[in-house]
């Protein structure tokens, strides 16, 4: 039987001997023969959440925030968008049409987004973390100037930044390549 939660109680906070859960606003207790024995809660949210990757689809506040950005494909068309400081150039991608797959959405477990970075731009990105070094080892057509998309977060002094897309990439879980230890 499901009994309210008087003011007091939820003051107090409510105790059950037997699971230790403490009761939080906006919550019913179940009583027992045993006591309180499980708690459901009820949480009211005034906010709308974001679903992944959608801060990239949001326009930037001002002008000061924007990062223009160039993608080239595979066939060598250059297309230009506008991103914002924070955004993620996979993501960014996904906003405007560019292929880059991003087949494990930026989880850091494939290749899928690897893109070519311009030479003058490399240096100003931080250095790549070691999970990033060994998956794009397994990355087909690998150059120095080699990067996740996934990994790279626009900043300002990344205003003009061209990024090239590799002739193919590869999804392991797809295409069944099973990766063995060296």
């Amino acid at each position: 039987m499901f009994l309210p939660v008087t003011v007091a109680k939820l003051v107090r906070g409510a105790f059950c001997n037997r699971h230790c859960h403490l009761t939080l606003p906006l919550s019913r207790v179940c009583v027992t023969r045993c006591g309180v024995s499980f708690v459901r809660k009820r949480f009211v949210s005034t906010t709308l959440s974001l679903r992944h990757g959608e801060y990239e689809w949001q326009e930037p506040k001002n002008e000061a925030e924007v990062v223009r950005v160039a993608f080239v494909d595979r066939d060598g068309k250059r297309t230009e968008v506008r991103g914002k400081v924070g955004d993620n150039v996979l993501y960014l991608a996904h906003r405007y049409g560019i292929e880059m797959e991003g087949a494990c959405e930026a989880s850091l477990a494939c290749t899928t987004c690897h893109c070519y970075v311009a030479d003058d731009y490399l240096s100003k990105l931080p250095e790549s973390e070691e999970k990033e070094d060994d998956l794009l080892d397994l990355a087909p057509f690998l150059k120095e100037n080699s990067r996740l998309g996934c990994q790279i977060i626009l900043t300002k002094c990344l205003d003009g930044i061209e990024l090239v897309l590799p002739a193919a990439t590869r999804n392991f879980y797809v295409d069944g390549h099973k990766p063995k230890p060296h």
